[in-house]
């Protein structure tokens, strides 16, 4: 099964400097695995000490919230698209 995950800018040091990554897993959470797997130390910057994701860091299924979903269990199926995107504040 193979997973587009859309990396944001800040993140693709840890990725060699790629925007795209081609994943696995049947959920969001396998997925996180998967990605810390072939981009050692990225999971610490999407993940806190507990392995839940963190507030600032949104995660998209298709275009699908997944906070609107199943959250870190959100399945996934062949072909899907996962986007991280980090929250950005200002005024």
């Amino acid at each position: 099964m193979s997973i587009k995950v859309l990396i944001p800018t800040p993140l693709q040091k840890l990725t060699h400097d790629k925007a795209t990554v081609d994943c696995s897993g049947t959920t969001v959470a396998e997925l996180l695995e998967s990605l810390e797997s072939n981009c050692p130390g990225i999971k610490g910057r999407l993940c806190d000490d507990q392995g839940e994701l963190r507030r600032f860091v949104n995660f998209y299924v298709n275009s699908e919230d997944i906070r609107f979903l199943d959250g870190i269990n959100t399945a996934l199926t062949d072909g899907d698209e996962v986007s991280i995107i980090p929250a950005i504040a200002g005024g």
